[in-house]
């Protein structure tokens, strides 16, 4: 994922500026038209939108070497489908969308690069629709856990929650059930499937 940044710095640097967001800060609003893609030189961005209840939805987070914008950029209806957010102090690239052309065109490692970054993006949203489709919390969460090499590392149960699509409520839960029973091991902030050998 670092290997299009990688590219941009050891080739362009000079081309791109880059511009920094403090935590929290909004970089995107959702309906804003998107005419540049983003890589995160630093730091780490979400895309979320907020309803009128309160629920907050996080559809993607982003760290170091990732792209955002780019399943945006050559859409027809090009406009952001939530407000992208820096979770924590970040550096951005901007790259416009005929710059972005012009290196899909002229330079084949930035291609390489640039597609197989889309077909990542690919496997993660098919992970995602599959993950909504399971209704169950504990098969959900299990599920998770296995596309994740049976060990995740978390901030905080809230924000686990949002990536599941489910209230903390029920993802607290469903931990504890796990644990109790033995499925799972819970360590601070790391939280592993006990997989039978």
């Amino acid at each position: 994922m670092e290997k299009i940044i990688n590219i941009i710095l050891r080739r362009y640097k000079e081309t791109f500026e880059s511009k920094s967001f403090k935590a929290n800060e909004t970089i995107f609003y959702e309906h804003d038209k998107c005419d540049h893609i983003g890589i995160v030189k630093n730091g780490e961005i979400s895309i979320k939108s907020y309803f009128a209840d309160g629920k907050e939805v996080t559809y993607n987070t982003l760290k170091t070497g990732q792209m955002f914008g780019n399943n945006l950029i050559f859409s027809s209806r090009p406009f952001y489908r939530g407000d992208v957010i820096a979770e924590k102090d970040s550096e951005i690239i901007f790259i416009s969308k005929e710059t972005l052309i012009d290196l899909l065109m002229n330079d084949q490692e930035f291609l390489m690069a640039y597609l197989s970054e889309q077909s990542d993006f690919s496997k993660t949203l098919n992970f995602k629709i599959k993950l909504l489709t399971i209704s169950g919390a504990e098969d959900r969460f299990v599920y998770y856990l296995t596309f994740n090499n049976n060990k995740i590392s978390f901030k905080s149960v809230t924000k686990l929650a949002n990536e599941l699509y489910m209230t903390r409520e029920s993802l607290s839960r469903t931990i504890k059930k796990l644990k109790d029973s033995g499925r799972i091991l819970v360590d601070q902030k790391t939280i592993t499937l006990m997989v039978e050998k």
